[in-house]
């Protein structure tokens, strides 16, 4: 069952992902913002070159690179766990799915669509296969955080 679910749960969020970015790119104009829910979060479209925060800016063979390696090792890793946790397993999906959002994008377009950015404070525009790496990291983070624990009791 897990060999199907994860997979699945990783296609889904690429899917969102990819949906999401072509109804901004068709519905927005490149590098304005719109009101979408006002005073919190405000939809946008902006192209980036970059990584996080725009850092790296037109360095796309090292994310490829990077990606592919990372990418590479998630998927050994995940076979590997299959029978582990599976809040370890849905942190590694949330993982596998923002990175190859992202990936998508940089490999078809040479950049990656941005489009929610959040009125109440200065934080960068992101998108879903952003917030899928941000939520799976921190999820992954509590998950050998536990094992640490629990390993020093035992």
């Amino acid at each position: 069952m897990r060999k199907i679910v994860f997979p699945l749960l990783i296609a889904a969020l690429i899917g969102l992902d990819q949906l999401v970015k072509a109804w901004t790119v068709a519905n927005i104009e490149l590098d304005t913002v719109r009101d979408f829910i006002p005073g919190f979060m405000s939809l946008a479209y902006l192209r980036n070159y970059g990584a996080a925060y725009s850092m790296l800016q037109n360095q796309q063979w090292f994310f490829t690179i990077v990606t592919i390696v990372v990418m590479a090792g998630l998927v050994w890793y995940f076979i590997k766990h299959i029978k582990g946790s599976l809040f370890t397993l849905f942190s590694l999906s949330l993982i596998m799915a923002g990175g190859l959002g992202n990936f998508i994008d940089r490999v078809r377009l040479g950049y990656v669509v941005d489009m929610f950015h959040l009125d109440f404070i200065s934080f960068p525009v992101f998108n879903v296969a952003d917030m899928c790496l941000t939520v799976g990291v921190g999820c992954l983070f509590i998950c050998i955080m536990k094992e640490e624990n629990d390993g020093s009791k035992s």
